[in-house]
């Protein structure tokens, strides 16, 4: 007998529940997969409960034990041992019921955390290990990547003629995370093989109701949905499921009416409520026979705004341009830096940029000054955004924010780590790269979430990326140059350049790049901040000429500004003959320095001289 054969004869067969939900008194950042090895009564036991309950179907506790999730906890060479032991387990837990061996999705929300190629050679280890100990089946479960469940489906497929249940996990309802709507997943996941297809995890029996009322039941295969206790809430270190059993008990029979053969639980589910399920419909056969509902979807995004603006990246194509670097202040005084903003406006800038909290050392947050400076100054802001302080969620919420106040010009850059700032404590977030910061902004220009939601209408962000030419072998800083504009980068912004054969090197380098380069040039105040600089800033060099020159004036601080100065003076020369766009950095609040530079670029170029009476 084969779990399809007792589909085909109109049964509807329970699953087990949450694996991890009964192991969580072992930590939370805990390997539950190596317990297969190390408590394998503990996980017989917990079979043995949900058989107890009434399940018909078991999955090894092999959820995440591939080579890919097991390298987190240094036990990616255990991969053969901990999935046998699993399968082991099982079996002697189970009398006439399914062994179902387990495989979850690798990617989660990030499309792109880790290559096909990767998934591909993990998922064969671990299923090859799997088949290897005779299991019924193979359940793939907790897919939020369709591409990722379509393409370790077909290796499964090709691979075993043992039933297979495929289960995607929602985004919301009706929808997976790239906007693929669930019934034409579970279509999809159908034709290329899958014996089973449904639902699991993430949200509660609600959710997936709501779903399935749009999902027809399948022709060529049967339907199955594990849904979670509850949305989970967080309390004292702990995540907690609400749900109780007698819920489950009541949606039973819905599940049932929206044609599921194959129902079980995920996270937060105990045996409990798979008995509730099992009490319910042990006895009844699955419908043949459902209605279903075409839920009306009026997408409506609205365009941005139309408006004379001109995003930097199109301005510095066809004159030359220069933006100033005036970081936030460190504390709540902001009157040295509206008078900068100010200055630096009469001098005929085209933006003013504001770092996110550089060398990872809290400052005045960059969007509220950027607000105030376009509100108040009429001075366009360039706002930087790393991916360091905010993870998923408060990235878009702030890129929200960001249109909402009408800011257009962002900068991503990736930020330097928590570590070498003043709080070396604090957590490094990083969910995103700066490529996939680059595209998500653009994501958001199309009125699209990373999770594919509408937004209501598209933001018109212009979007700059970090281009570090300081390094030996400049032609790895092109190869990152290109795959960010592959991400869809609009204009780079350079990192300080601090020679003239620097910045012809990079000239040569980019020329054939049809994204404009804003060129960083900053005036160095003292042999000290140059020593600093050169040792100490990650993607800072200097010349040994340059350090030279300030070393000089090591006890003349004044002469020693002037000398820098005048470096800064000789490099702009250089810098507008072969760029069109300059990058000003204005050291430690020094904002005349900065103004000095840009009326100097004003002075010797009629063309940016215009502009600057038109500011004043």
């Amino acid at each position: 007998m084969s779990l399809v054969t007792d589909l085909k004869q109109n049964k509807i067969l329970i699953g087990d529940g949450a694996m991890g939900t009964l192991l969580y008194s072992y930590g939370s950042d805990f390997c539950y997969e190596e317990l297969n090895l190390s408590q394998p009564e503990q996980i017989y036991n917990i079979h043995r409960a949900y058989l107890n309950a009434g399940a018909d179907i078991i999955q090894t506790n092999t959820y995440a034990a591939n080579y890919s999730k097991l390298e987190r906890y240094g036990l990616q060479d255990q991969v053969k041992e901990i999935n046998k032991a699993a399968v082991q387990n099982a079996r002697r837990a189970a009398k006439n019921q399914y062994v179902l061996g387990t495989i979850g999705g690798i990617r989660g929300i990030k499309p792109n955390s880790i290559s096909l190629d990767e998934i591909k050679r993990s998922f064969r280890e671990q299923l090859y290990c799997l088949l290897m100990e005779n299991v019924d089946g193979i359940q793939l479960e907790t897919y939020y990547d369709l591409q990722e469940l379509e393409t370790v489906l077909e290796i499964a497929r090709n691979e075993t003629s043992l039933p297979i249940i495929a289960q995607v996990s929602l985004q919301e309802i009706g929808f997976l995370q790239d906007r693929t709507p669930i019934s034409e997943a579970l279509l999809r996941l159908e034709e290329i093989g899958s014996d089973v297809v449904g639902l699991n995890c993430r949200l509660g029996p609600y959710h997936m109701l709501k779903t399935l009322e749009e999902v027809p039941i399948p022709k060529g295969a049967f339907l199955s949905a594990f849904p979670n206790a509850s949305l989970p809430s967080y309390s004292d270190g702990k995540f907690q499921y609400e749900s109780d059993a007698e819920y489950f008990k009541e949606c039973a029979h819905l599940f049932r009416k929206q044609g599921v053969s194959v129902l079980g639980g995920c996270c937060g589910t105990t045996p409990a409520h798979i008995r509730a399920f099992s009490t319910e419909l042990k006895n009844l056969q699955p419908v043949k026979e459902k209605e279903v509902k075409q839920r009306k979807r009026d997408i409506v995004i609205q365009s941005a705004s139309k408006s004379n603006y001109v995003p930097l990246f199109e301005e510095v194509k066809k004159k030359q341009s220069i933006i100033v670097e005036l970081d936030p202040p460190r504390k709540l005084d902001t009157s040295r830096f509206m008078e900068g903003a100010k200055a630096l406006k009469k001098a005929g800038i085209d933006a003013l940029t504001m770092a996110d909290n550089s060398l990872a050392s809290p400052r005045i947050c960059n969007s509220a000054l950027s607000s105030v400076v376009q509100s108040e100054l009429n001075l366009r802001p360039l706002v930087h955004i790393t991916c360091r302080d905010r993870n998923l969620i408060g990235l878009q919420s702030h890129l929200m924010g960001l249109h909402t106040h009408g800011i257009r010009e962002i900068l991503a850059v990736t930020g330097d780590p928590a570590s070498v700032g003043d709080f070396p404590g604090a957590s490094s977030v990083y969910d995103v790269t700066s490529f996939e910061l680059i595209k998500l902004i653009k994501q958001f220009n199309q009125g699209l979430s990373l999770s594919g939601k509408e937004l209501g209408e598209k933001t018109s962000f212009s979007v700059g990326a970090a281009f570090n030419p300081n390094i030996r072998l400049i032609d790895k800083a092109v190869e990152r140059l290109e795959k960010k504009i592959e991400y869809g980068a609009d204009y780079f912004i350079s990192q300080p350049v601090f020679s003239e054969e620097k910045l012809i090197e990079t000239y040569e380098a980019t020329k054939h790049i049809d994204k404009p380069i804003y060129i960083g040039i900053m005036p160095l105040t003292s042999s000290q901040n140059a020593e600093f600089l050169h040792h100490e800033v990650p993607g800072i060099k200097l010349s040994d000429d340059v350090r030279e020159q300030m070393g000089k004036y090591k006890e003349n601080p004044k002469q020693a500004s002037v000398v820098g100065l005048n470096i800064a003076k000789s490099l702009l020369d250089t810098a507008m003959d072969l760029f069109n766009g300059i990058y000003l950095i204005t050291p430690f609040m020094r904002y005349e320095l900065t103004v000095e530079l840009a009326n100097y670029a004003r002075t010797n170029h009629p063309s940016l001289l215009a502009r600057r009476s038109q500011n004043a």
